[in-house]
């Protein structure tokens, strides 16, 4: 009689990922075979629920919706039926969490594959195959996690690819990462603007991206600042495989990188030592010097406003730090950008310092290559120096039992083998330039010889790589006095020593 009461079923349904459901037909599996279970009990099959998700969880958006169908026709019973119990849940917590939620919602738990009952032989049964399930699930993740170590140990990356590279079937490699280009090329150009000074902030390393029409219209390339904030500080855009976690120190990777290691250290030293002249959203055409000039009083980054006259608006730069004796005073525009001109046109070398240097210049390049062997040399002493010192480190772990002392002798060792990666590099580099000098010597010339008339040419995008390459630091503006001495970047140091001479 019960029998005949108990009509009609829901269908659960359960894979761990999509990429089980489109290659492994898994979902329609089971739920063929759910439908075969009801049809010869002749059950009325009312709904399939289907979840792509976890079966270490509880909180799955179909399991949800099924839970609270069935609390929706409390005043009916209804069987949930599951292909193998291994569907319900993947870990004995879960699978009691759930069995419990669908009994107290009025439900009747049945399965082709398993009988639940109330004895004390069906319960041990049950939980017998509830912690198999759990088991086969924990197994298949460490064997899962060993391969990707093993792999990683050999230098190839083996989580989801990095912003910049794809996975490619490669002869010999299996899946290895290739460059996704245009994507490569920006992100290559943003990450050498970072580590050079280009982009002082992560904010213009964003803009710069998102100014890319590829990059732009790509809803799957669209970045945050968190994202900014690991692509910089990934060394894998280097060439490198590190994943601490799983025991893989640092090694070189099967890849071919974006950049090189002595940028990515640069852009690690830059992100600690923070940006030299701020970026900000509203630093518009009329106000270049805005945040850069710092009052002459406090030390505070100045302002520009403009004022509204009788008959037009004027504008100005001004302290606006309150406490400071200069608070609200203003300098006409004109006055301070004038004034700054005038210094940029003293800074500008004449004719003779120009050819000395680089005359000078072209001499220290010939001889920095012709030194090339020494170089290579001392760099294979240090790294053997590095090789002894990290293997006493290894000693004094092994016979440590301090557990704050191995954390700090673990800490070095990676110091180390940074420095060393650092050096292999340098030492295959050496003798071989990026580019010809007179290449090198022309783009950096050019600027040195005429920041000044760069400046006078207007273009915002220009006149702030001045102040960026120019400038070793801000420059302090004191209101009636002008601009006092001015920490000049290394370049201009230079010819200022040749004019010494």
């Amino acid at each position: 009689m019960r029998e005949k009461e108990i009509k009609k079923a829901f269908i659960y349904c359960r894979v761990s990922s999509a990429k089980q459901r489109i290659e492994g037909h898994g979902l329609e599996s089971q739920e063929t075979r759910c439908l075969q279970y009801a049809q010869a009990r002749g059950y009325q099959v009312v709904e399939t629920f289907k979840d792509e998700f976890t079966g270490a969880s509880t909180k799955r958006p179909a399991m949800l919706a099924m839970l609270k169908r069935l609390k929706a026709v409390r005043g009916e019973t209804y069987i949930v039926i599951i292909d193998d119990i291994s569907r319900l849940a993947r870990s004995v917590e879960s699978h009691i969490e759930l069995r419990s939620a669908i009994t107290l919602a009025g439900g009747i738990l049945e399965s082709p594959s398993v009988e639940f009952g109330d004895t004390a032989d069906s319960e041990l049964q049950e939980f017998i195959l509830a912690t198999v399930a759990q088991h086969q699930r924990r197994k298949n993740a460490e064997q899962v996690k060993n391969r990707m170590t093993a792999r990683a140990l050999n230098g190839y990356w083996a989580f989801q690819a990095p912003v910049g590279y794809h996975y490619a079937k490669v002869s010999g490699h299996g899946k290895l990462l290739v460059k996704d280009e245009p994507y490569a090329s920006y992100l290559k150009e943003a990450l050498e603007g970072y580590a050079s000074g280009r982009f002082q902030t992560q904010a213009e390393v964003l803009r710069f991206l998102m100014s890319q029409p590829e990059w732009s219209s790509s809803t799957a390339r669209r970045l945050g600042s968190s994202a900014v904030y690991t692509m910089l500080t990934r060394v894998i855009y280097a060439g490198y495989i590190d994943i601490p976690d799983w025991g893989v120190t640092m090694r070189q990777g099967q890849h071919e990188p974006i950049i090189s290691f002595e940028t990515f250290q640069k852009i690690q030293k830059r992100m600690q030592d923070g940006a030299k002249v701020p970026a900000r959203l509203n630093i518009r055409d009329d106000f270049p010097l805005r945040s850069f000039i710092k009052c002459g009083d406090c030390g505070m980054a100045m302002q520009g406003i403009h004022a509204k006259g009788r008959n037009r608006h004027y504008a100005y730069y001004l302290c606006m730090h309150k406490g400071c004796s200069q608070y609200g005073k203003s300098t006409r525009q004109e006055v301070v950008e004038d004034q700054f001109a005038e210094l940029l046109k003293a800074m500008q070398p004449s004719y003779v310092l120009f050819a000395l240097a680089r005359d000078t210049l072209c001499d220290l390049w010939r001889a920095r290559l012709s030194a090339s062997t020494t170089q290579r040399r001392s760099l294979e002493l240090e790294l053997g120096k590095l090789d002894k010192g990290i293997a006493q480190l290894v000693d004094r772990i092994v016979a440590c039992e301090s557990e704050t002392l191995v954390k700090t002798y673990e800490a070095r060792i990676r110091e180390m083998e940074t420095r060393k990666v650092e050096i292999r590099e340098k030492a295959a580099n050496i003798g071989k330039p990026k580019k010809d000098f007179p290449v090198i010597f022309k783009t950096a010339m050019s600027f040195l010889a005429n920041p000044y008339n760069i400046w006078v040419s207007g273009e915002m995008v220009y006149q702030r790589m001045v102040l960026k390459l120019a400038f070793a630091n801000r420059v302090t503006y004191l209101r009636g006095e002008g601009f006092k001495t001015v920490d000049t970047a290394l370049p201009f140091k230079v010819l200022g020593q040749f004019q010494g001479e």
